[in-house]
């Protein structure tokens, strides 16, 4: 083993890495040390690869998003059916899964339904039961990880529990369970190894954007996800609003706001995030308090009564005036964006109450303007500007708001390869000829992977320069670009037509032309030509994306490109299942390959609670590995192999007598 060791290296390397190698040194103070962890990171890359969630489009569905989270989309009620079988019958089966997703409302039902005397019976059953799965919940991690994920109150006897062996401690450990009864510690102790099974299910959490918007609680969600142990982000169009409006950018603000309008969701900007909307209601009330508002009414009503759901019309319709006179603003100032074309308020005729667009006239559906002057109807009101400096004042100043942003911009990215997988929401931007498309930003051309990454640079910038002095000006400006513009990758389409839908009956005018990706994402080949640009294996690698809801109730399949691309926007957002059928997708990449799982509607956890009522959820395994994979073959594998090199690189020091034991 010594020779071995030394052989790899030269003394000219080791003389070379020296200064490194005292640095490692402190962590691994003697051979024996440093041999351990080898023979300890050797035996990981061994292990089977752990599995990851890939989800997309949650916009905001927190209940549904958690249940599949809990449930690992189908994976723990699976785990029971294998280890159970027929042994418990299907109502026990549910019962214990129920359990499992939502361990402290069950037991709140439990409690207050059982007898002291059939309550201890059921906790010895039941506590059997649990120790069962999270021992096969365990079986393919190594003891080390295992202990790390485990609740510190409990890991003594969640360790003991889980690696009970033979006839001979059976009573040992009954009499664990009957202990914890015994102490009155049974209802902690259901909670938290209910917890420690569900995190065992998910290795890695990869969210492909959008997050936000049109569903109630996103707040909910980013709570979720800034706990959770291993999760990635990479941000969608309806993400970045909200990036733009922590950092101030006005027009994204409006954005926030007339969504949130449109979609009811306006607690979660007041409630959730702390951000004072009395500034707006009574703009709206002084006016719009005499205009029905009539093709502003919100898409959702929820509890609103009568008397509100007219002030939110108002509100909705206040904001969207506002945010067409500050987006203008942008694209004045920026002749880059080549968007002039969505400059619509002076093609208005104010007294024909009409408009006309690429040469055709249309009538509107409302033409009352009390704040737009004809004669300059970009120019914001002083009312309009003193709203909107309390408004960027208020988002700024919201200490939830900023704390969830940060996650965004600490856990996301515009893109992310992980195990030879490609991950972005929405497209990488292409020509009709399917070549790429180059965006000039100051001055200089990008385009494909360098695109991504200059614009994922210019995104942060913005946040983070935001208040000072010599910030980038047009930072804020891209961030909107992201958000609505003709070649931006987290939109993908040649116009956002807001206004249009609005104020214009004739849906052809409401036309968004999607980029010419989403044509060419279908063929293998251009796949493959994806791959090469994020230096990627073409062989083993697929693109995962979300965005566009997949049609499934008309027979659209998420599977594209011969199976090198993953649509997987099925529908969480409530909006969407009348068009896609379903209510959303999780791809499963686990060590044997890859399953793709459907999702029905989720009812609520109240429901799920009470009547043990789980998803239904369809598995199609789409991609076997012809040999199990393991964690060498992941990129945590490739990390683990540098380190294993760098480890025998200061045993052969320690055996040269170049490096000291510090012993």
């Amino acid at each position: 083993m010594e020779k071995q060791v030394y052989a790899q290296f030269s003394a000219d390397e080791l003389l070379g890495e020296k200064r490194y190698l005292e640095l490692l040194a402190d962590n691994f103070r003697s051979i024996q040390k440093a041999s351990m962890e080898i023979i300890n990171l050797e035996a990981i890359l061994r292990l089977p690869k752990g599995t990851e969630h890939f989800i997309t489009d949650i916009h905001g569905e927190y209940e549904t998003f958690t249940h599949v989270l809990r449930n690992a989309s189908g994976v723990i009620r699976r785990k029971i059916e294998d280890v159970f079988g027929m042994n418990l019958r299907k109502s026990e089966k549910d019962a214990l899964a129920t359990l499992i997703y939502y361990p402290e409302e069950k037991m709140e039902m439990i409690l207050e339904s059982e007898s002291h005397e059939d309550l201890n019976e059921w906790f010895m059953i039941t506590l059997q039961r649990l120790a069962i799965i999270a021992r096969a919940a365990s079986s393919k991690y190594t003891r080390s990880k295992v202990r790390k994920t485990m609740p510190a109150d409990y890991a003594y006897i969640i360790d003991e529990l889980l690696n009970e062996s033979g006839h001979e401690k059976h009573e040992y450990y009954n009499e664990i369970i009957r202990t914890i009864i015994d102490v009155d510690r049974a209802k902690e102790f259901v909670i938290e190894i209910s917890h420690f099974i569900q995190r065992l299910m998910i290795d890695r959490l990869h969210i492909i954007g959008d997050i936000y918007d049109r569903g109630p609680s996103a707040d909910k969600v980013m709570n979720v996800l800034q706990n959770h142990h291993a999760v990635d982000i990479q941000w969608g169009n309806h993400d970045v609003i909200w990036m733009g409006a922590a950092a101030g950018c006005k027009a994204l603000i409006a954005n926030v706001l007339r969504i949130s309008a449109r979609y009811s969701n306006l607690d979660t900007v007041e409630d959730a995030y702390g951000i004072n909307l009395l500034p707006l209601a009574t703009f709206a009330m002084e006016h719009y308090g005499i205009d029905p508002a009539m093709v502003f009414e919100p898409k959702a009503v929820g509890n609103a009564n009568g008397k509100s759901v007219e002030l939110i019309k108002q509100m909705h319709k206040a904001i969207a005036i506002i945010q067409f006179k500050l987006e203008a603003k942008i694209i004045k100032e920026n002749p880059q964006f080549q968007m002039d074309e969505r400059l619509l308020l002076d093609k208005i005729d104010y007294e024909n109450a009409s408009i006309t667009i690429d040469g055709k006239q249309y009538a509107l559906l409302d033409h009352f303007f009390p704040t737009i002057d004809p004669a300059n109807p970009y120019k914001l009101t002083e009312a309009e500007e003193v709203l909107m400096n309390r408004l960027q004042s208020s988002f700024r100043n919201s200490e939830m708001l900023q704390k969830h942003i940060e996650v965004l911009y600490a856990k996301g990215s515009m893109y992310l390869t992980y195990n030879s997988n490609l991950m972005y929401h929405g497209c990488i931007p292409m020509n009709e000829d399917g070549s790429y498309f180059e965006m000039e930003i100051e001055g200089k051309l990008f385009k494909g992977k360098a695109l991504l990454d200059e614009l994922d640079i210019i995104a942060r910038r913005a946040y983070f320069t935001c208040s000072k002095s010599d910030a980038n000006p047009n930072d804020k400006a891209y961030l909107w670009y992201l958000w609505t513009g003709p070649n931006s990758p987290l939109f993908g389409k040649h116009k956002m037509t807001t206004f249009e839908r609005y104020f214009i009956e004739d849906k052809s005018a409401h036309e968004e032309i999607r980029n010419p990706y989403y044509k060419f994402r279908d063929l293998e080949e251009t796949c493959i030509k994806i791959f090469e640009e994020f230096n990627l294996d073409p062989k083993t690698s697929h693109i995962i994306n979300g965005h566009v809801p997949v049609k499934a109730k008309k027979g659209e399949s998420p599977i594209k490109a011969n199976g090198k691309l993953f649509v997987i926007d099925g529908g969480m957002s409530v909006p969407y299942q009348k068009v896609t059928g379903l209510a959303g997708y999780t791809l499963i990449y686990n060590s044997y390959g890859l399953v793709l799982v459907e999702h029905k509607n989720f009812k609520s956890t109240e429901e799920a609670v009470q009547n043990n009522f789980d998803i239904v959820s369809a598995r199609h395994i789409v991609e076997t590995n012809a040999k199990r994979k393991r964690v060498a073959d992941t990129d945590i594998g490739k990390e683990l192999k540098e380190q294993i090199r760098d480890l025998k690189m200061l045993l052969a020091a320690y055996r040269n007598g170049l490096i000291k034991e510090k012993v």
